[in-house]
């Protein structure tokens, strides 16, 4: 019933009406495809600014202090203060750089991070682009930001910022494996790569508590080795601040700097809403077996406030890790993925194919 009542394909249709009414079918097509750009970069700049709040108060929270409390009510303009500081701040060239891969490097980073947005579902009926192989296409054009990455730190010519650059990418390379293997297990659960079809299979239960232990062991897998991949504490091994300055980024300033750290923002809340979507039914509501009234009352909730609460819900864990655990080092960085979270995630997908194969599954 609630995919019913907040169906945003009612207003999408509309709209492509009214425009159809006074365009050609191409206009149509290209006007279209830059409200859509202009939708997601609005967005993406909220939400970077949001998120970096967020996570000062969720430190600050963390470490028993009260954080941005003086720009704005409640501190709320520090980050648009930051922001302002950022786009005025001088770009310093960099002597025996390689200057078009060292500018074409944070560009990489920050389509990567829109590409694999467009896929996301944030509603019924909102979603940019509903590929048959969504699945593969989020993790395909995720992995595209390393090649930024290992731009950034060989173009600048510093012996931090390549260090840094090789840690991110044998780290990606690494952890890219887990990630893939946990989220094959709810693509084998629920038959299908299409992220609107996993949504829909999970509308009597949610695959967290429907595909039981095994579900549960690919969710936290996931959880794990995607933090790992969005180089966030206590994986951040490519920007270690205490051995190498900033990492990758460090021979950056200005808005080419904001654009790697808006990245990691921005690819956290990817890797979030990809959660909350495969493992936790994106948008679809919570309900309890045969409680009718309370399942009722659930569908009330509009699908989109669903997506957000788990997504931010998922986003707190993983800031949660950050700033519980010491950062490891290096050699127990690939230990973890290789000895422990791969075959782990190697038994746990061959177990699911036997569930599926064999129907013990609901």
């Amino acid at each position: 019933m609630s995919s019913n009542l907040y169906d945003f394909s009612t207003l999408t249709s509309s709209i492509h009406e009214w425009l159809s009414g006074f365009m050609s079918a191409g206009w149509v097509v290209f006007t279209e495809l830059v409200l859509i750009g202009l939708l997601f970069l609005l967005f993406f700049a909220l939400l970077g600014l949001f998120l970096v709040y967020l996570e000062r108060k969720v430190c600050a929270i963390m470490q028993n202090r009260v954080g941005p409390n003086r720009v704005g009510k409640w501190g709320l303009l520090q980050t648009i203060a930051d922001l302002i500081k950022l786009l005025i701040k001088e770009l310093i060239p960099i002597r025996k750089s390689d200057k078009f891969l060292f500018n074409l490097a944070p560009f990489i980073v920050i389509i990567a991070s829109l590409m694999a947005m467009a896929a996301l579902p944030f509603a019924k009926g909102l979603q940019a682009i509903d590929f048959n192989i969504g699945v593969f296409y989020i993790m395909a054009v995720s992995s595209l930001g390393v090649v930024g990455i290992l731009l950034a730190g060989w173009a600048s010519n510093s012996k931090y910022s390549i260090i840094g650059a090789m840690r991110s990418g044998a780290q990606i390379v690494s952890y890219e494996l887990s990630v893939g293997l946990s989220l094959m297990a709810i693509v084998i659960f629920s038959g299908s790569m299409q992220l609107s079809t996993i949504i829909e299979s999970q509308a009597n239960g949610w695959w967290i508590f429907k595909g039981h232990i095994p579900a549960f062991i690919a969710f936290v897998v996931f959880l794990v080795a995607s933090t790992a991949e969005i180089n966030r504490g206590p994986f951040d091994l490519a920007e270690a601040e205490s051995e190498l300055t900033a990492g990758f980024h460090t021979e950056y300033s200005g808005i080419k700097f904001a654009f790697f750290f808006l990245a990691e923002y921005i690819n956290m809340f990817i890797v979030a809403a990809l959660a909350a979507t495969i493992f936790l039914g994106g948008w679809m509501p919570f309900h309890i077996g045969s409680w009718e009234g309370f399942n009722h009352i659930m569908d009330f909730v509009p699908p989109i406030v669903w997506f957000f609460l788990k997504t931010f819900f998922i986003i707190y864990i993983i800031m949660w890790f950050k700033w519980t655990f010491p950062r490891l080092r290096i050699d127990q960085l690939l230990t973890l993925e290789w000895k422990y979270l791969l075959p782990i995630s190697l038994v746990n997908i061959v177990f699911i194919a036997f569930l599926v194969l064999m129907g013990w599954h609901f």
